[in-house]
């Protein structure tokens, strides 16, 4: 089993930027890629950015593709969010999943939510 935990979600003003974290514990040995996804209130959960552990390979959302970026660190097990730029768009609650292979997520954690003030 792994467990996931997020951090960093705040109020932020529109323009500025915040980094999220996901810590992983438990059998991290076994994932195959991280992802961050977001939900708006009433709305289904959807992808922002994901980065696979090997290669340290990114992708991107639309909505996030150079404003966001995504990294890992191995030593910490730890995938961080930088998120630049926020508009109002952006709040959500924000959540990590990690998967342990190249389709479907298997972990989840509980989520860190994002305000963006105009």
């Amino acid at each position: 089993q792994v467990q996931l935990e997020e951090s960093g979600g705040r109020l932020v003003q529109a323009g500025g930027s915040l980094r999220l974290s996901c810590t992983a514990s438990g059998r991290v040995f076994t994932l195959y890629r991280t992802g961050w996804f977001r939900q708006y209130p009433g709305k289904e959960r959807e992808f922002v950015a994901r980065i696979q552990h090997s290669s340290k390979q990114a992708h991107y959302a639309d909505s996030a593709q150079g404003r966001f970026t995504i990294s890992r660190d191995s030593a910490k097990n730890t995938v961080y969010l930088e998120m630049n730029g926020l508009t109002p768009d952006d709040a959500a609650t924000y959540y990590c999943g990690a998967g342990r292979s190249t389709s479907g997520w298997d972990y989840w954690g509980q989520g860190t939510p994002v305000t963006v003030s105009s």
